[in-house]
């Protein structure tokens, strides 16, 4: 499954991504320092794929589902829950306790998140949505995730507009730092 296409079509395809690298991370033991590369790449992909969600995806869900605030709403909380913990694993290494606690606790937050939009969200926008509609959102998604950050931000806004100026300046940011650390070179 390649990225392109309507929106849904797209963050499915970042949820499988981001599911292969939890495998990827289960399958090494404790305190192998590839569980910290992997879990850095998650984050980057969950931080731009959040990102892309919250400008796109759920302001298009107030306006097409009849109960979009509350669903979006609903979203938003699950993606403070995630960013708060990738917050949190910042800076541990991967022989730290807490960095395996906070990762299984990343793991369960996103596997559950990502099966209530695959099972319930994802089917009802693509009733109430037409296909031109999720084809336009899916290239804003993917512009969108260009400039995304790579870092999570669990203070700046998560909805338009002022997560649409604030997450460009974040990414600018995050991807120098990026590129200075090396982080995601690996």
């Amino acid at each position: 499954m390649g990225h392109g296409g309507d929106i849904i079509h797209e963050l499915t395809t970042d949820h499988r991504e981001v599911e292969e690298l939890f495998g990827r991370i289960e399958a090494l033991p404790a305190g192998d320092e590839r569980r910290k590369e992997y879990a850095d790449e998650a984050v980057r992909e969950l931080v731009r794929h959040a990102v892309a969600e919250e400008q796109y995806l759920y302001p298009a869900v107030r306006d097409f589902l009849p109960d979009g605030d509350e669903v979006a709403d609903k979203e938003l909380d699950d993606h403070a829950t995630a960013e708060r913990i990738m917050k949190d694993m910042e800076g541990l290494g991967a022989d730290d306790p807490e960095f395996d606690r906070l990762v299984g606790q990343l793991m369960v937050e996103i596997r559950t998140h990502v099966q209530d939009e695959e099972d319930n969200l994802f089917p009802r926008l693509r009733r109430a949505a037409t296909a031109e509609q999720l084809n336009e959102l899916g290239e804003k998604a993917r512009t969108a995730k260009k400039t995304a950050p790579t870092r999570p931000h669990p203070a700046a806004p998560d909805t338009p507009p002022a997560n649409k100026i604030m997450d460009r300046g974040a990414g600018m940011v995050d991807r120098l730092r990026d590129a200075l650390t090396g982080r995601g070179k690996g």
